[in-house]
């Protein structure tokens, strides 16, 4: 693993739903600011012309540096590495707008050197800035076979590493999925879900390095019951959030990776309740009933992960538990 300079902990932030948004369209970044993603990416590969990209390069610095994002987590997809674009997607983006910054993505990732190489760069524009080194996070979009098989080390590549995002269209062409509709099950696949080693990957890896795992998009952008269908698949695993394309998809995505209110209450309850019930008044048990159900450590361990969602989204608890008598 390579390090920065900042010995800080990354910050956890919420990445529900990760918005979209071509670097080179000022109309939809305006736009962009006013809508209740949790994310943000301004983005120079895919959804950028090549003829564009010099001009987007310096429309994105401005929105940056313009502010009006809120709590947003604000991010830039530069172009792969594979490129010659990329270098001076990452020199003119966080020379300009680097205090303005919250993570740079990388798309197709393969192989974690990759990582390296823009951790490299990143320190060395922050010590030539004046920023503060380490601060801006890195998002690994994972792509193709080869991205997959070095998930682990891509990963452990740099501290700097937040992410880990599936990349849907581009792997099933990697992998030559017969297959048009990104999202969707492939023709003749009829039992179970094609996708699930590859997110299944996606998410050990994350969870092993204390990592977020990142869905892709849902490309059928009028069909909100298709993207909430989808988006269930990956959130019911353990996915932190899913890439949203239209407006329309926000709401989905922030209801669809927030636990229900029912689950949350009862998350903050089981750890209210374990809390006492271990400690002296409580008569220092590691096992006791709520309601009806044993709780324990490992009821705690699972209550933490549901009630950081449900912090993180902004929940308000409905439901207090209080000790029982003495």
């Amino acid at each position: 693993m390579t390090s920065v300079e900042s010995a800080s902990t990354r910050p956890l932030r919420p990445r529900r739903s990760c918005l979209a948004v071509p670097g080179s369209s000022q109309k939809f970044i305006d736009k962009a600011r006013t809508l209740n993603s949790d994310q943000v990416f301004l983005d120079l590969e895919d959804a950028c012309a090549p003829l564009a990209k010099p001009g987007a390069r310096k429309t994105i610095v401005a929105a940056l540096n313009e502010g009006g994002w809120g709590e947003k987590a604000r991010v830039v997809r530069v172009n792969d590495w594979t490129t010659e674009w990329t270098y001076r997607d990452v020199v003119e983006v966080v020379e300009g707008a680097g205090a303005n910054l919250d993570a740079i993505m990388l798309p197709k990732v393969q192989t974690p050197q990759q990582v390296v190489a823009l951790d490299l760069l990143l320190t060395q524009i922050e010590k030539t800035m004046g920023y503060e080194v380490g601060k801006i996070g890195i998002e690994a979009q994972i792509e193709n076979a080869l991205g997959l098989t070095n998930v682990n080390e891509i990963a452990t590549a740099s501290r700097r590493v937040e992410t880990i995002i599936f990349g849907p269209a581009d792997f099933m062409a990697s992998i030559n999925m017969k297959s048009l509709v990104v999202g969707e099950q492939p023709p003749g696949y009829d039992v179970g879900d094609a996708y699930h080693h590859i997110l299944m990957s996606i998410l050990m890896a994350a969870r092993a390095h204390d990592k977020q795992a990142i869905d892709g998009p849902y490309l059928q952008i009028k069909d909100v019951d298709g993207f909430r269908r989808v988006a269930g698949r990956s959130a019911a695993l353990g996915f932190d959030g899913k890439w949203v394309l239209h407006p329309g998809q926000i709401d989905a995505a922030n209801e669809v990776f927030s636990p229900s209110q029912e689950d949350y209450d009862h998350a903050e309850n089981i750890l209210d309740a374990y809390e006492w019930f271990t400690s002296e008044a409580g008569g220092k048990r590691g096992a006791a009933m709520l309601g009806d159900e044993m709780i324990d450590e490992a009821s705690r361990k699972m209550a933490l992960v549901i009630s950081g969602k449900g912090r993180a989204a902004g929940m308000q608890r409905s439901d207090k538990w209080t000790p029982p008598e003495a």
